[in-house]
């Protein structure tokens, strides 16, 4: 299959007004879209969006782009990615799209397909897609022209469908919470879905102006709402991020649960309940305290590579129903098709109860090896993974760990720059390799910039 160029790992992502985060791109893709979609026969499309200011543009530019290749769409407004993915397929679309750039800043945008059945567009779609772009664009007849429409009742929908992944007459009566919407998609219906189960709910973080999406606070900022919690005098908190896929939490001491320890609490209920399908799939990233966490309960870990689409290709596949990586984004496949923030903190408070322990309780079995992950800013098209001193700077820092740790080079497919990881039974150790092998990865990139 011929490389693609504009999709990567998680859809079209990059700065706002910078190509092809461009209205005019937005147009054509709309259009080439649009194209492929009528090959299988007329129906509408959904369009939901974060709360980026810049997504007013987009929408606009992506609605006219399906329309004039006489596809029908109807628009969600603000809606989690992951509850465009549920519309997509009760709604009966031949696709949904997402205007989101997820956890990044206000500045960046992109854009992202879901199939009719709610899953990430196949590779050879999005090929199709590609090649459509290079075509001149064509507007059909007039009378051809796709319908666009606002669907009133988004939101209430599916807020009723969180509600519905946890069993029935759970009740959070009693349980002080303080949810944080990253000023994100999440805003209208996360407080509502955790108030409506009986939870006491306070919230920060739910006040979006277009520019203030993750800024110092959602999952990517959990330190806010670590102060919150305490300030509060709250049971936990509930973090998400901008397009509401993922989730940290923090327990009644301020102390941040991330998506490997939440992914832990999950696997273990469902492997009680006797609900957990196979192993769990976790990433590289993963880490290593919670594979020997499960592994002490019974429990088998899979890794696959960084991204959720890995993951769920490695789920479909053998048939297993749960996975998730360090930064929250958890895919429970009994109950929905993507990762679900919302959906995934729903199962996490349902252990709770149904364990009748707290959260720091809970993932009292379960020790983390400390672990660093520094950010390498990458120019352009630098290619550093394969030069000569990075591997060498890599087996310096493996032979200093001498088997008690790892270490995980890897670009990242959402930004430019490369991930550089190194975990171990030594905090210290862990802070100073880390450091050590950034700076040097740096000095690298910075030479392989300079050369011609």
């Amino acid at each position: 299959m011929s490389a693609r160029s504009y999709f990567g790992t998680d859809g079209i992502r990059g700065r706002v007004g910078t190509d092809p985060i461009t209205a005019s791109f937005m147009l054509r893709l709309g259009w080439a879209a649009g194209r492929v979609l009528a090959r299988h026969g007329r129906g509408k499309v959904l369009i939901g969006k974060d709360t980026r200011l810049s997504g007013y543009m987009f929408e606009s530019a992506l609605e006219a782009g399906l329309s004039a290749a006489g596809v029908d769409i109807e628009l969600l407004g603000p809606m989690p990615t992951p509850g465009v993915a549920y519309l997509t397929r009760t709604l009966r679309a031949q696709a949904g799209i997402v205007i989101s750039a997820s956890h990044n800043p206000f500045q960046d945008n992109g854009v992202k397909f879901f199939s009719a059945d709610g899953a990430k567009l196949p590779d050879g779609v999005e090929l199709a897609i590609e090649q459509e772009l290079d075509r001149p664009m064509e507007t059909v007849d007039s009378a051809n022209l796709g319908r666009a429409r606002r669907i009133g009742d988004a939101v209430g929908r599916y807020i009723e469908f969180c509600k519905s992944t946890v069993t029935i007459g759970l009740r959070l009566s009693g349980l002080r919470v303080v949810i944080d919407c990253a000023h994100g998609a999440t805003y209208q219906i996360a407080p509502s879905v955790f108030t409506e189960l009986g939870a006491e709910v306070s919230t920060i973080g739910c006040q979006p102006d277009g520019l203030n999406i993750n800024a110092g606070c959602g999952s990517t900022h959990p330190e806010t709402l670590s102060q919150a919690v305490v300030n509060r005098d709250a049971d936990l908190g509930i973090a998400f991020d901008g397009d509401g896929d993922r989730v940290v939490m923090v327990d009644d001491q301020g102390t941040v649960i991330d998506g490997d320890q939440l992914l832990y609490i999950i696997a273990l209920a469902r492997h009680r309940a006797g609900a957990l399908a196979g192993r769990v799939v976790g990433t590289q990233m993963t880490n290593l305290g919670m594979e020997k966490a499960l592994e002490a309960c019974g429990i088998g870990l899979e890794r696959t590579q960084v991204g959720d689409r890995y993951i769920l290709e490695a789920l479909n596949r053998e048939g297993w129903n749960l996975g998730g990586e360090s930064s929250g984004h958890i895919i429970c496949l009994d109950r929905t098709t993507t990762g679900d923030g919302i959906v995934s903190a729903l199962q996490v408070l349902e252990a709770l109860c149904h364990q009748g322990c707290t959260l720091r309780e809970a993932v009292s079995g379960m020790q983390l090896y400390p672990q660093r992950m520094i950010n390498v800013p990458l120019p352009g098209c630098v290619e550093v993974m394969n030069a000569p001193g990075v591997v060498q700077a890599v087996n310096d820092v493996e032979n200093e760990l001498n088997g008690r740790g790892r270490v995980l080079l890897r670009p990242s497919g959402t930004e430019p720059v490369v991930r550089v990881m190194v975990e171990g039974e030594d905090g210290k150790q862990v802070e100073l390799l880390a450091s050590q092998l950034a700076d040097r990865v740096s000095v690298v990139v910075a030479e392989l910039a300079s050369t011609p």
